[in-house]
């Protein structure tokens, strides 16, 4: 065992029936109190005063603040007390609290960098189960012998001798430079999509290609900090190449496709469109597919393939607004032109119809039972759907149709007999 950790628990044991226990007990009480108040107070402030633009660095000052104050005020005790007695528990103490601030951030950063989920909670799990464990191993005085043992689990990959230590600190290397890639990408990306100036398409594709960037370079610096020759992605590179160009054709043409759309800007967030038979509104733009919301609710994803080849109808290409037709029948015994005003004047009421372009009603037909009518109205927001809407219009159209005793006819058929049937 390490000889300062058997320092440490030889004090420890010695000093569980003395008063110095009693006292470093009584520190670790205190410290904890004051930095609970601490913590309090700053966290309440900081909520209020602080920008909107500090939020990120706020959480993170928040999560780290009660172990982080707390260990202060124990190394402030430890250096007092360290005149008189032994501080082995406060020692013992500190190292905790360092292990949970670390664990704290460490997860902290975790959420911000993936979205709530299975693979959150076991990430989660995994770096404090990590975290513990190393220190378990630090406090107990086994972690140089299994360093030790891990070093000597030698083996050869080519012309290169490896150990299993040497291993374990490359994927540990490669893991934090990715999680570092991954938030720097995050945090650039959410002040990249909060710039109004640039268009949506332009922010998406920025973000995509800048946390594509951030990961290539996050290797590169992780394999050679390792000490790996990074002139072996060549080969795999090539080997990429060739996949993607046999087994992987549509998977890489939607990547393609979304980039293009994306470019091209021919679909926003946003925008409601017709695709085949789903109509919707587009409410994510993917590299890899779009994400269509139904008027229902549900959601279809369409990969962005099927949006080059097939043909698209974007009703908010050039202008959001939707135009609604509803068709209205008039009896022939009915005066016509008040009719149409009336239809006009409901319609003109609606508090969700565009007063600009101005609802309007046309002469569509004579048909068998009466006149057709069609009544065209705008509205400023399609993706809400339209169905409410054409119902409350029918409804005020029928009761100043009864109101004014102008009559919706109903199909009617006459027969007429000539000449005497024949009597069986």
């Amino acid at each position: 065992m390490n000889q300062d950790i058997s320092l440490i628990w030889a004090e420890l044991f010695s000093d569980l029936s003395t008063s110095a226990a009693l006292w470093q007990f009584s520190v670790i009480a205190v410290a904890c109190g004051l930095a609970w108040l601490i913590n309090g107070v700053v966290r309440a402030k900081m909520m209020r005063s602080a920008p909107e633009s500090w939020k990120l660095g706020i959480g993170g000052v928040n999560r780290v603040l009660f172990p982080l104050t707390t260990l202060v005020f124990i190394q402030i005790a430890m250096l007092v007390l360290a005149n008189w007695q032994h501080t082995s528990l406060l020692k013992l103490a500190s190292n905790l609290l360092l292990a949970m601030a670390v664990i704290r951030l460490a997860v902290y950063a975790v959420r911000y960098i993936l979205a709530p989920g299975g693979l959150l909670k076991t990430l989660e799990n995994s770096i404090s189960g990590l975290i513990w464990t190393v220190l378990a191993l630090h406090l107990s005085g086994l972690l140089p012998q299994l360093l030790q043992v891990l070093e000597g689990v030698q083996f050869n990959v080519g012309k290169n001798q490896l150990n299993l230590l040497l291993v374990l600190q490359a994927l540990l290397t490669i893991i934090t430079t990715l999680f570092i890639a991954l938030w720097l990408s995050r945090l650039l990306e959410n002040k990249l999509m909060r710039n109004t100036q640039i268009n949506m398409n332009m922010r998406v594709v920025m973000s995509k290609l800048l946390r594509g960037f951030l990961l290539v370079i996050a290797v590169l610096i992780a394999l050679s900090a390792v000490g790996l020759d990074i002139t072996l992605l060549s080969v795999f590179g090539g080997a990429l190449g060739v996949g993607l160009g046999f087994g992987l054709q549509r998977i890489a043409s939607n990547y393609v496709s979304g980039f293009i759309i994306l470019l091209d800007r021919s679909m926003q967030i946003g925008d409601v469109i017709t695709i085949e038979t789903h109509y919707g509104v587009v409410s994510d733009l993917r590299t890899r597919y779009l994400v269509l919301r139904k008027l229902d609710g549900t959601e279809v994803i369409i990969p962005n393939e099927m949006l080059i080849i097939n043909t698209v109808i974007n009703h908010s290409f050039t202008d959001h607004k939707a135009r609604v037709q509803l068709p209205v029948l008039v009896s022939y015994d009915s005066p016509l032109e008040l009719a149409m005003q009336l239809i006009t004047d409901a319609a003109t009421s609606h508090p969700r119809i565009l007063s600009t372009p101005a609802p309007t009603v046309h002469v569509k037909g004579f048909g068998d039972n009466g006149i057709d009518l069609i009544l065209s109205i705008w509205i400023p927001d399609p993706e809400e759907g339209s169905a409410a809407t054409q119902s409350e219009v029918f409804l005020a159209i029928w009761r100043a149709f009864k109101d004014n005793n102008i009559v919706i006819p109903y199909p009617q058929r006459e027969v007429r007999v000539i000449g005497n049937l024949p009597v069986a």
